[in-house]
């Protein structure tokens, strides 16, 4: 037999098993919290803003129909919304699986959790599948009112900005 033939299955590249257990968490908590806070703003916001510091920071119920920055908020828009947060949460999916990068894991888990968070809103939501409104809450001075999936997705992606800027590391 001929010594320069290996028998060892190629290296994976799939991420190891840690980067998994940090991924799955990072994502539980992020969809966990998200919806829990919905859960809270809906029950209590409803009767109107409360202040926080004066009109600088306040949480007030609003329902997003659109995209980010509530654009694209004509209702026949909103599946289509839908169905693209579908298509990253895949890819996502695809590219955690790879990665084997802790910081990597932990940015994209982010985007990944604040992506399912806002998409499970589009699911369950009024008025429908693929046409609920997405629950926010948050707003500080003239920012866009958000959410705790919009602060992990924003979160995610400044980190995946910062990451881009690394070295590649060589084998």
């Amino acid at each position: 037999m001929d010594s320069n033939i290996s028998t060892e299955a190629p290296p994976s590249r799939r991420a190891a098993p840690r980067n998994w257990i940090l991924a799955a968490g990072i994502v539980v908590a992020v969809l966990a919290f998200d919806q829990l806070t919905k859960l809270w703003a809906v029950a209590v916001l409803s009767d109107g803003p409360v202040h926080i510091g004066g009109d600088w920071v306040r949480l007030v119920l609003l329902r997003n129909a659109g995209g980010a920055f509530s654009l694209l908020s004509n209702a026949g828009v909103t599946p289509l919304i839908a169905l693209l947060a579908v298509g990253v949460a895949i890819y996502l999916v695809r590219l955690l699986i790879r990665s084997d990068d802790v910081w990597l894991t932990v940015a994209l888990a982010l985007v990944l959790g604040g992506a399912l968070g806002n998409l499970s809103d589009r699911i369950f939501r009024s008025p429908g599948f693929l046409r609920g409104e997405v629950v926010d809450f948050v707003s500080i001075g003239t920012f866009p009112v958000f959410n705790a999936a919009d602060a992990a997705l924003d979160v995610g992606i400044v980190l995946l900005l910062i990451l881009s800027f690394r070295r590649p590391s060589t084998p």
